[in-house]
């Protein structure tokens, strides 16, 4: 079947949910994976939204994390001081499913400002819950589009940590969480080495080459050893994308 690069890219992040077991959901592209996933590759996984609802399983996609539609079939629905301190500082949820508006070679994501803090470019929603979902949950997946302006070499103000500069930085701070895991991007997946905690490419998506990588990312990116093809979304995943999930194709188009 056709498809478009945004539906590979949606079809491929929810695939990264199989197994988990309790994810926080951010808005947008997250939103609509972490859906997807729970209707097809993760039945038992209990989402979390920011605004205080825990095991939500939307009737719908919701547009926001302030959506009605959040709370249908939830298992818990508290303050969102509630929902911060009850499960994520208390390290109960296992995945934590986050954009970005920057994210560099090391995993730091951006969305605070682009430029300088002080005299910004572009002034950005801020973090929201994102830099405490990022050092508290126990990994973190990103979704995003690869461009030389998304994947700059380093980010011009760190939001949410990833590995900071990278080796042993994060370890050296105690945080909890593991960190950034994958990367799903429109090109390919990026993953994050052992030693050096770099970003690197382990899996193109089907006709997209390694110079077309190279050109939209904003710095030397390294290839994995053996660099897989992205499976391409079933016949399954992609009626539920259009029909159920996106029918207006606000996010798969």
């Amino acid at each position: 079947m056709q498809y478009s690069q945004n539906e590979l890219m949606i079809s491929a992040a929810a695939r990264e949910l199989k197994g988990a077991r309790v994810a926080f959901v951010g808005v947008g592209l997250p939103n609509i994976v972490c859906n997807l996933a729970q209707r097809l590759h993760a039945p038992n996984l209990e989402l979390v939204y920011e605004a205080g609802v825990f095991g939500a399983r939307p009737a719908r996609l919701p547009l926001s994390i302030g959506d009605p539609t959040i709370v249908t079939g939830a298992a818990s629905v508290m303050g969102m001081s509630d929902l911060f301190q009850y499960y994520l500082q208390r390290g109960l949820i296992d995945v934590g499913f986050l954009g970005a508006a920057q994210i560099d070679k090391f995993g730091n994501i951006n969305t605070t400002v682009i430029g300088d803090y002080a005299k910004p470019k572009v002034r950005l929603p801020g973090s929201g819950g994102a830099a405490e979902i990022a050092v508290l949950c126990g990994k973190i997946l990103v979704i995003t589009r690869l461009s030389k302006r998304a994947f700059p070499e380093r980010v011009d103000f760190i939001t949410s940590p990833g590995f900071l500069d990278g080796g042993d930085a994060r370890e050296k701070l105690h945080v909890r969480g593991r960190g950034p895991e994958a990367v799903i991007t429109d090109l390919g997946i990026l993953r994050f080495a052992d030693d050096t905690h770099e970003m690197m490419v382990t899996s193109l998506h089907p006709n997209v080459t390694r110079e077309k990588v190279q050109e939209n990312i904003g710095w030397q990116v390294r290839f994995a050893e053996n660099v897989e093809m992205t499976e391409a979304p079933s016949e399954q995943e992609l009626r539920l994308i259009r029909e159920e999930l996106d029918p207006q194709g606000l996010y798969s188009r």
